[in-house]
């Protein structure tokens, strides 16, 4: 099992491994989900997959095991900025604007995570390494970006899973239910973790 952080700078060098995440990333949101989102060629994206991104592939040769998007809170893209920052500018019509207990913060130090996913083909026995490997692999390429804290929109129950792995994060929002999906926004702070 590797873990592979990608952008548009390196993903030439790693195969087909851009487009099955993406693909991966349709069938947990869109098929498995029902989530009303873009797609294209079985790929699902959006406004925020830009060069500003990176993304985060968990995976076995070709095959995908999880996948996270990490986005600058200083990126802008036309009249977007980042997911978090324009739901609470009420730009985005699926994720309320109350979603954060602060103003969305514009800072290089402070990257956002989305798309946070671990396939269905994971077998439970194996969901808490393939979890493992996709934080760490986080952590290490947010402080390559020189991020000091990460916001996310999470699923609800990250709180279980980011305690087993030994990981430490807040909530920053409340429990909201995202088409259907139970949801939430966390902080975690990279210095509170050894180098």
């Amino acid at each position: 099992m590797l873990a592979t952080t990608l952008s548009f700078e390196n993903m030439h060098q790693h195969g087909e491994l851009m487009v099955n995440l993406l693909k991966a990333r349709k069938q947990s949101f869109i098929v498995q989900n029902n989530w009303d989102l873009p797609e294209a060629e079985g790929m699902e994206y959006d406004q925020y997959d830009t060069p500003a991104s990176r993304w985060i592939a968990v995976h076995e040769g070709d095959s995908i095991l999880a996948g996270i998007r990490l986005t600058p809170t200083t990126a802008k893209c036309g009249m977007y900025t980042y997911m978090i920052r324009d739901a609470q500018r009420g730009m985005l019509d699926s994720i309320p604007s109350d979603l954060l207990n602060f103003e969305a913060p514009v800072d290089p130090d402070i990257w956002e995570s989305s798309r946070v996913f671990v396939s269905h083909k994971v077998p439970a026995e194996q969901r808490t390494k393939v979890q493992t490997q996709l934080m760490m692999k986080l952590i290490e390429t947010s402080r390559e970006l020189n991020a000091r804290e990460v916001l996310g929109l999470v699923p609800a129950v990250w709180s279980r899973w980011i305690g087993r792995l030994g990981l430490v994060a807040e909530p920053a929002g409340p429990v909201m239910l995202i088409d259907g999906a139970r949801v939430q926004v966390a902080k975690m702070d990279l210095n509170s973790f050894p180098h």
